[in-house]
């Protein structure tokens, strides 16, 4: 039989090792939208809220250019490189037609990059549906969620989209 003492010091490291291994942090990949109708400037105005370092290592990835957003040092092709790819992975629907918008700019909080895009000059009269689809991030990410948060004349509505499911609509 094993001596009770070198039992302890080989199973509690053991147990510690295997222990730690599953409450270990896992990363999580969201981001968070805002579509919010302004009356008084007859506009859809979006925020798009994403983490610095995902958003540097999507653009590293995907056009190989080194952004080091947020730093004295950021890339002068960042803005340039954001909307090309916001372009390619958010889309604005109104009743079923792609609407175009305009990239205002960003701006950071923290650790996380706000993007705002608007939709203006657009005949929101007799307006059926508003739909998003948010691919963001999901190419680089296969566990990314975008939050979107759709607000109409006082109709809210929220959607989780991922990868296999990335389209929301609000029945207006």
């Amino acid at each position: 039989m094993m001596n009770t003492s070198i039992t302890k010091r080989i199973m509690l490291p053991l147990v510690m090792v295997l222990f730690l291994s599953f409450t270990a942090a896992h990363k999580f990949y969201i981001s968070v939208t805002n579509v919010v109708y302004s009356e008084k400037d007859d506009a859809l105005q979006i925020t798009s809220r994403i983490f610095i370092d995902d958003l540097d290592r999507l653009l590293n990835e995907r056009y190989g250019i080194k952004a080091k957003l947020a730093t004295p040092n950021e890339a002068k092709v960042a803005n340039e490189y954001i909307e090309k790819y916001f372009r390619t992975k958010f889309v604005v629907e109104l009743n079923g037609e792609p609407v175009a918008y305009n990239f205002l700019g960003k701006s950071y909080d923290n650790d996380v990059v706000i993007c705002y895009l608007e939709i203006t000059n657009t005949n929101f009269e007799g307006l059926k549906t508003l739909s998003v689809q948010n691919e963001i991030l999901t190419d680089l990410f296969e566990e990314q969620q975008n939050v979107v948060h759709l607000k109409w004349k006082g109709q809210k509505r929220s959607f989780v989209l991922i990868k296999e499911n990335n389209k929301g609509m609000l029945n207006l």
